[in-house]
């Protein structure tokens, strides 16, 4: 959960980790966790703790651009204005991708942890991680848009489609805003931290399938929420983003507070004169995705979303205060491990870790190594005898790995 100065703040830092300079030819997603610092139950700022992440994580990390590293697991590590970061690497959007972002963030989430229990060790004290916000970032190709289908258009269009279901699966008690923020060739969702790793995948996918089935439509306009049979809330006022673009959800912005409302109780009037549960719109506002949120997640991540809008399984909101867990966040992480196995590394995920783990590599004949990344996109690597330097993006080290297996 942020204050207004904070969720602006924090804008300012997305911008830097998501930063793609030269974007990748395909759609690609994207997800980013902040966590308060607590050392000896005093909440602390972690630049003034560690300066730098490179004085937390204990093996050398490649930089990026910015302030922030590559972690050895993948992803990247920031740290600035009270927070600690981490984001996953950019994937590619294909069927699965959900749960590869989604299962990167936890590996990220688990590394840092383990790395803050490890410092905290050595300095005899006690650490801790509070969630606070996660950010699901999604393309929009330059194919997409026109006129009628501009970034701030989908923002505002999705910023009212969206609200209920994620509602379910990404808030709790406490928690105060769901948004939407246009960031030129990509946008980002932002909810509170989801302490529970099913229910943040639960939470991609849905987020992943519906934009991805909006920006097919012709127009970006709000009257095409009733066209296309989706229940709208009444009243509806979307609020300001506390960051200087995009529109967010708050309690004010509907008949009650829908993050301590129960979300069993037919308490919301649709524009249509329905009243509905909370659980019956998300349900019903997230019918016409299915099949998309199905391919870019899997089945047992669309039954999980089933069961949630249905009352059989758990959201968060059914708690009658947030869970502790949000207070201790990355000690416990449980995945299906059949579905890991199904769901291989991408050839993106591939070529980082063999980044990472700095691993020589030969082309043209020539023995190069990583020295930095530069966005999520490209590489800066230095060839080792003459020092000179060569930008490679991530497709042309995916050709070259593909090359030398055959």
């Amino acid at each position: 959960m942020k204050d207004a100065q904070q969720q602006g703040t924090s804008a300012s830092r997305t911008a830097q980790h998501f930063d793609i300079r030269t974007p990748p030819p395909r759609p690609v997603i994207g997800i980013e966790a902040e966590f308060t610092l607590f050392v000896n139950e005093v909440k602390r700022r972690p630049e003034e703790v560690f300066g730098t992440p490179a004085k937390l994580i204990g093996k050398r990390m490649i930089p990026r651009t910015g302030r922030s590293y590559q972690l050895p697991s993948g992803g990247a590590i920031y740290f600035d204005t009270g927070v600690i970061e981490v984001a996953t690497p950019i994937v590619e959007q294909q069927p699965g991708c959900c749960y590869r972002a989604t299962r990167l963030l936890w590996e990220q989430i688990r590394y840092v942890r383990e790395e803050l229990d490890a410092w905290s060790a050595r300095n005899r004290c006690v650490c801790r991680l509070q969630g606070f916000s996660t950010h699901y970032n999604f393309s929009f190709p330059q194919e997409r848009r026109s006129r009628e289908r501009t970034a701030s258009k989908l923002a505002f269009l999705l910023a009212h489609i969206l609200p209920a279901p994620v509602l379910l699966l990404a808030a709790n008690r406490d928690s105060t805003a769901v948004g939407v923020r246009p960031r030129g060739s990509r946008l980002e969702v932002t909810t509170d931290f989801t302490p529970d790793a099913p229910l943040m995948l639960a939470t991609c996918g849905l987020i992943m399938g519906v934009a991805e089935s909006v920006m097919r439509w012709d127009r970006y306009e709000v009257d095409q929420i009733a066209r296309k049979a989706i229940p709208q809330l009444t009243p509806f006022r979307l609020r300001k983003h506390s960051s200087r673009r995009g529109w967010r959800v708050i309690s004010s912005s509907l008949s009650r507070n829908p993050f301590t409302t129960d979300p069993n109780v037919a308490a919301w009037r649709l524009r249509d004169g329905r009243t509905a549960s909370l659980r019956e719109v998300a349900a019903e506002t997230t019918r016409p995705f299915r099949q998309e949120i199905r391919r870019l997640s899997d089945a047992a991540t669309l039954r999980h979303i089933d069961a949630v809008f249905a009352g059989d399984a758990r959201s968060l909101l059914d708690f009658p205060k947030r869970p502790n867990v949000y207070d201790d966040a990355g000690h416990l992480i449980h995945w299906n491990r059949r579905r890991v196995r199904h769901w291989a590394r991408s050839d993106y995920e591939k070529v980082i870790h063999r980044v990472i783990a700095h691993e020589p590599m030969w082309i043209g004949g020539k023995r190069y190594k990583a020295e930095r990344m530069q966005g999520w996109y490209e590489v800066v690597f230095r060839e080792v005898q003459t020092g000179v330097r060569r930008v490679m993006n991530l497709d042309e080290l995916v050709r070259l790995t593909v090359r030398k297996r055959r």
